[in-house]
């Protein structure tokens, strides 16, 4: 995550933790948003507890998360002093707050995920980019990223501008955003003025 908009899940444990990150990014709200703009963990033990509607935390994510199982969710910032680095979810199944040995393995975990993020960027020097792309992680962003300044050129809009089009193109369709930034860098998916 950074400060100028860009958004992606770097990696999921599943396929239905993959769908939930992605919900995040798409619908502009959830743990993982609030964790990095508070630089603070986020520990809700329950989603049932957040309500629905316009006056819940998170009107949109809460329900989808539910409906895909989700009970309960804890983000932890990835940072050192001023620097974010993003954001890690644990998501469960089952309602509860974390007990203090599971606190404490989530808080060694993200602490782990910082270092690894801070030595493959001095490793490749080139802002955590590995120089040969390796995984699908990789390629996902750089689609993402490539859809971006598409539609960005596309639009004659920001690339902020742009990402939010993509998210709510996304959203509106219920697809994944991978899928979308596919279909636009694919140029089977083009944004012009009639479609947004």
């Amino acid at each position: 995550m950074t400060e100028d908009g860009v958004r992606a899940a770097t990696a999921a444990s599943d396929p239905i933790s993959e769908r939930i990150e992605d919900l995040q990014f798409v619908l502009g709200e959830g743990p993982c948003m609030d964790a990095f703009a508070s630089r603070r963990p986020v520990l809700v033990p329950d989603l049932d507890e957040l309500g629905c509607g316009a006056g819940s935390r998170w009107p949109f994510y809460a329900p989808a998360a539910r409906r895909d199982g989700l009970r309960a969710v804890f983000a932890f910032p990835l940072q050192v002093g001023a620097a974010r680095l993003g954001v890690m979810d644990v998501f469960r199944e089952r309602a509860g707050p974390l007990s203090g040995e599971e606190l404490a393995d989530a808080l060694d975990f993200a602490e782990v995920t910082v270092a690894a993020l801070l030595d493959q960027q001095e490793d490749t020097g080139r802002g955590g980019v590995p120089a040969v792309d390796d995984g699908d992680d990789i390629g996902l962003r750089s689609e993402l990223f490539q859809a971006q300044g598409m539609v960005m050129v596309q639009l004659e809009v920001s690339l902020v501008e742009a990402m939010a089009r993509i998210r709510a193109y996304a959203y509106a369709e219920d697809r994944h955003l991978a899928d979308v930034a596919r279909d636009i860098v694919a140029r089977r998916l083009s944004f012009d003025r009639d479609i947004t």
